[in-house]
C-alpha cells in the first residue's frame, strides 16, 4: 500500500503544471498534454439535456417538410434535433464552426450547409448579408446567448426560436491547485465560482468574449480569450501558454 502511494505522488510530480478542464476532451489531446509533462484534470460543471416532449417532437417534424433557413450555434442543438427527425430535410443552414459545424455536415449533408462563422455575432452577419434572408428558426438552449437573434432581429430579421435542450449546472468543490482553468460557457463559469475560487496566479482560458467577460465578473485572474469555437483550439493555446 505504501509503495503504490509513494507511486502515485512520484507520477504526480513529474507534471510541470495542472490544468482544469470543463468539459470532456479526446483521449488524444490528455496524451498530447502529458507528453508535454501537463496533467489536465476533467470535471464537467454543467451537464445537458435534449429535449423530447410530445410538442417539439411535432414541431421539429413539421418543419422537416419545410424549405426554412435553420441556424445552429450549438453541437447540441444539432443532435438533439437530428434525433427527432425522421427524414432529411431541405434547409440552408447556417453553423458555428468547429465541431457544431461538422456534426451539421454529418447530420444534413455538406451541400445543406450554407454558411458557418467562428463566433454568433459574425455568424449573424454572415446571415444578414445574404441580403434575401428574412425569416430563420433558431434551434438552441434555454441558456442561450442574445448576441445572434438581437442582431438579426435588428436587421429586420424574424427569428422563431425553438429551444430543444436544457442547461444544467453541477457545480464541483474542487480541491486541488491548477495552474490554468479551461471555461467553454458563461454556464460552466458560474457553475464553478457558485462553490470555488481561485488563486490569483491560476490562468483562466476560455472561448468567446462573454465567456470571459462572465469570468471577469468572478475573479481579477489573467484571462486568454479564444474567438475560435474548436476545443482543440482552446487547448492547445492552453498547452502552449505552459510549454513556451
Amino acid at each position: 500500500m505504501e509503495v503504490r502511494k509513494l507511486l502515485k505522488i512520484f507520477v504526480m510530480s513529474d507534471y510541470k503544471c495542472n490544468i482544469l478542464c470543463t468539459r470532456p476532451l479526446d483521449e488524444s489531446l490528455i496524451h498530447q498534454a502529458n507528453s508535454r509533462k501537463i496533467r489536465i484534470d476533467i470535471v464537467p460543471f454543467i451537464k445537458t439535456a435534449a429535449i423530447t416532449s410530445k410538442e417539439l417532437t411535432e414541431q421539429v417534424q413539421f418543419l422537416q417538410s419545410k424549405n426554412i433557413t435553420v441556424v445552429f450555434t450549438s453541437m447540441n442543438a444539432v443532435k438533439a434535433v437530428a434525433e427527432l427527425l425522421t427524414t432529411k430535410p431541405d434547409w440552408q443552414i447556417f453553423s458555428m464552426g468547429g465541431i457544431t459545424k461538422e456534426l451539421v455536415i454529418q447530420y444534413f449533408g455538406r451541400s445543406a450547409l450554407k454558411n458557418s462563422a467562428k463566433n454568433a455575432t459574425l455568424l449573424a452577419e454572415k446571415i444578414i448579408n445574404e441580403g434575401d434572408c428574412k425569416e430563420i428558426t433558431f434551434f438552441c438552449g434555454d441558456q442561450r446567448l442574445d448576441d445572434l437573434p438581437e442582431t438579426l432581429f435588428k436587421a429586420g430579421i424574424l427569428v422563431n426560436e425553438e429551444i430543444v435542450y436544457t442547461t444544467i449546472e453541477t457545480p464541483v468543490m474542487v480541491e486541488r491547485t491548477y495552474q490554468g482553468i479551461i471555461f467553454f460557457s458563461p454556464s460552466a463559469v458560474h457553475s464553478f465560482f457558485s462553490l470555488n475560487t481561485l488563486p490569483f496566479d491560476t490562468v483562466i482560458f476560455s472561448i468567446g468574449k462573454t465567456t470571459s467577460a462572465i469570468s471577469h465578473s468572478y475573479c481579477s485572474n489573467k484571462i486568454i480569450t479564444s474567438e475560435w469555437p474548436g476545443k482543440e483550439q482552446l487547448v492547445h493555446r492552453a498547452l502552449d501558454f505552459f510549454t513556451t
